[in-house]
């Protein structure tokens, strides 16, 4: 099953201060990545994130984040963010939601 996948406007905002060229990669990626496995976690590229019920999961793109939810029973990925590593950890700290349920440890950026 294909994932549609749908850009908060915070994350379009984010996506248009790259230039031509890492906006390429990021879409590359985000197509690549989100489309049919986006719960699929990996070492390197995608991380469920503990603690935060929003997002719910971060894909490394280089030195750019990508925060995310999955919307299985509708088909969908919404791309929250799009970040450099160094602003990771504040946005998760401003925009993320805590999920009561687990640990209040938002991950890592």
């Amino acid at each position: 099953m294909a994932f549609d996948i749908i850009l908060a406007p915070a994350a379009v905002e984010d996506f248009r201060r790259y230039d031509r060229p890492m906006r390429a990669t990021l879409k590359a990626a985000i197509e690549q990545h989100l489309t049919h496995q986006p719960g699929k976690v990996s070492k390197s590229r995608i991380k469920r994130l503990r603690g935060l019920r929003k997002p719910q999961y971060r894909l490394r793109v280089g030195e750019i984040r990508v925060f995310y939810d999955v919307n299985a029973d509708e088909g969908r990925v919404e791309v929250l963010r799009i970040v450099s590593k160094e602003e990771a950890d504040q946005v998760l700290k401003e925009e993320g939601i805590n999920d009561e349920d687990t640990a209040t440890d938002p991950g890592e950026g």
